[in-house]
Parts: C-alpha cells; sequence; structure tokens
C-alpha cells in the first residue's frame, strides 16, 4: 500500500477525521489490524484564514505547496489536501510535487447519486467558480443556499466547527437549509467542507447526503491500493 500524504490543520478538527477514516476504511478493506501508511503536515489555520480572509489566496498557495513538497520529501507516495476551500489553489499544490494529487472534487462527484446536488461549505467554496467549474466537468449542477442561508453555513463553519464547537440549534439550522434546497430540486446534498460531518449527518436529510470528507478518503484508499 502507497503512503498517504496529508495536509492538515485546516481545521485539525477535520484532520482528526481524515485519519480516522482512513485508517477504518483501511482495515475495512484489508482486514485484521491494517492500518493506512500516511504522513501528515499540520499548517496553521490561523494563517490560512488570514490570507482567506484578505484574499491572498497566491500566498497561501505557495504554503500548501511548501507543505507537499515536504510530505513528498517525508515518502508520502500521493498526496490529499485535506480541506475544501483551499482547493482554489489546488492546482499550485499539485504542481509543487511529482506523486498524484488526490482532488477531492475529483472524488466527490463520482460519488454523487445525482446530477443537480445542494452545496453546503464556506462562503468562498459556495459562491466562487472553482468548486461549481470543477464539478461542471463532471456534468453537476450545483444549486447553493440563498442569503441569509450561505451566511448562516458560513459562519457556523468558522465561529463554531473550526472551534471544536458542535450546538443543537445549528444543526437544526443547517436541517432547514438543506431542506430548503432539496425545495429547489436538490437531489442530493454535497457536505463541501470537511468539518459539516461533525454537525450533521443522512438522518438529517431528506435526500443523499455526500461526504466530500469521506469520499476523499475512500478515493485516496483505493490509488494506495491500486
Amino acid at each position: 500500500m502507497r503512503t498517504i500524504g496529508l495536509i492538515g490543520g485546516m481545521s485539525w478538527e477535520s484532520s482528526a477525521e481524515y485519519y480516522r477514516l482512513l485508517n477504518e476504511e483501511t482495515r475495512r478493506r484489508l482486514g485484521g489490524h491494517h492500518c493506512a501508511p500516511s504522513v501528515l503536515v499540520t499548517v496553521d489555520f490561523a494563517e490560512i484564514e488570514q490570507a482567506q480572509r484578505h484574499g491572498r489566496w497566491e500566498e497561501a498557495g505557495a504554503q500548501l505547496a511548501g507543505a507537499a513538497r515536504t510530505l513528498e520529501g517525508a515518502g508520502a507516495e500521493l498526496v490529499l489536501l485535506c480541506t475544501n476551500t483551499m482547493h482554489k489553489v489546488a492546482d499550485a499544490v499539485a504542481g509543487a510535487v511529482g506523486v498524484p494529487f488526490v482532488h477531492i472534487v475529483d472524488a466527490t462527484a463520482t460519488r454523487l447519486p445525482g446530477r443537480k446536488v445542494g452545496l453546503l461549505g464556506t462562503r468562498f467554496t459556495m459562491e466562487q467558480d472553482f468548486y461549481r467549474d470543477r464539478m461542471a466537468a463532471h456534468g453537476v449542477e450545483l444549486v447553493v443556499p440563498d442569503e441569509p442561508d450561505r451566511t448562516l453555513v458560513h459562519d457556523v463553519i468558522y465561529d463554531e466547527l473550526t472551534r471544536n464547537t458542535v450546538s443543537e440549534p445549528s444543526r437544526a439550522a443547517y436541517r432547514d437549509v438543506m431542506a430548503r434546497l432539496v425545495a429547489r430540486g436538490a437531489e442530493a446534498v454535497v457536505l463541501g467542507c470537511t468539518e459539516i460531518t461533525l454537525l450533521v449527518d443522512q438522518t438529517d436529510c431528506a435526500v443523499p447526503l455526500v461526504d466530500s470528507t469521506r469520499s476523499h478518503v475512500e478515493e485516496a484508499v483505493e490509488l494506495a491500493l491500486a
């Protein structure tokens, strides 16, 4: 099995989920006491968040590209960027290494049960083109929440989930947002932020809920075992 490199820390809560899911998926496929050979580089989310806030995407991309090179130097044979939002700079990260880069949108798109799907994520992911265009290349039409739902979804991620806070009022609010996406024709809903899986699950949504974190992990394990 090839060694999986993880660029984490955005936030560490979702990075811990990546580590858990990688090893669970590996054991599910191989049985026994098998674990996923992996290397993790954790960046300082405070620095990345400030770069996001002020639109310094090139700077953030350079930092993550450096993390990818560190992983490759440590023996990683494929690389995962453990965040949806920072896939805005995925080309910079992928171009920094000579090993395969596993793109979270590609992994998620191939596991969707419908072609018109709702998307929950940060404001950057929901509003900018990088995620929508990549999904469209797979024939997927995204439906994003209207305002003020987009602000609510974004604020819960940054004010609560990335600070390890999970609240019932926020879970109820997300249920309502997803119900409105379904009412607009969404055949499934993508959890397009790696922290959202900490808040809601399939019991909270009337249509299939596709977790981008789990999709990313499944794709990585498949490639590592290929």
